[in-house]
């Protein structure tokens, strides 16, 4: 288990997190604490149980033994819709829905009877360096852009906790700099926390503040970024 980081409090908590399918352990007994604030790397070989290992955060997949607690409280107080607006997702692919970008910005909030108003809607896309694409459709948007109305999305919603799914996989390297940096002025404004499966080393060693590496389900190193990197070098 990691140490806390002196001042912050332990925003998320995994305890003994676990799933398994008929064959196969995808996530093996994983115990894990983030703090406030910080941009937790999780590296590993493909097939590890990384992307399983996230999905089980914020109970889109659920676990045959363990929990996870948020802010101390296991996150089976929460409704699942409120559980998802509290830990967003960003996927390696957009998947926004047919429509405009406000209309994209404005359904997760709708959800839970909120209405965003204009002058939210372009707030959250200056964030994202998007102003003045409220009313773009979203079939006219780039790789680039469509992610960045991704990640305003989930913003959107005010979570506490971002999850980030290989976010800049699918982009050419211009636009996955600008999400990175995106990511890493939004996350310090917010004070957010966020755990990132990548399997990009470089792009790890930017932007985290600590890396876990996983393999065959289990949780084999916690620490340095470039540490963690190093450990899973020996296992390629």
């Amino acid at each position: 288990m990691s140490a806390e980081l002196p001042g912050r409090e332990t925003v998320l908590e995994t305890k003994n997190l676990t799933r398994e399918i008929p064959g196969k352990v995808l996530v093996n007994g994983i115990s894990l604490r983030v703090e406030q604030g910080e941009l937790l790397a999780i590296v590993g070989p493909s097939g590890a149980g990384k992307s399983s290992f996230l999905r089980l955060i914020n109970r889109l997949d659920e676990p045959t033994a363990g929990g996870v607690y948020l802010h101390g409280r296991e996150y089976r107080e929460f409704a699942p819709r409120e559980l998802r607006r509290k830990v967003g997702m960003m996927m390696q692919s957009a998947y926004l829905f047919p429509g405009t970008v406000a209309d994209n910005l404005s359904f997760g909030p709708r959800q839970h009877g909120e209405l965003l108003s204009p002058s939210r809607i372009e707030e959250l896309l200056e964030q994202v360096r998007l102003a003045g694409f409220s009313g773009r459709d979203i079939s006219n948007l780039s790789g680039g852009e469509a992610q960045r109305v991704s990640l305003a999305r989930t913003l959107a919603n005010k979570p506490e906790v971002l999850l980030l799914d290989e976010p800049t996989a699918s982009l050419d390297e211009r636009a996955e700099r600008e999400i990175e940096t995106l990511l890493a002025c939004i996350l310090a404004e917010h004070r957010l926390t966020a755990l990132m499966v990548t399997h990009d080393s470089a792009q790890a060693v930017r932007i985290a503040n600590r890396a876990i590496l996983i393999d065959a389900g289990r949780l084999v190193f916690d620490g340095k970024v470039q540490e963690a990197l190093h450990a899973q070098s020996t296992l390629e």
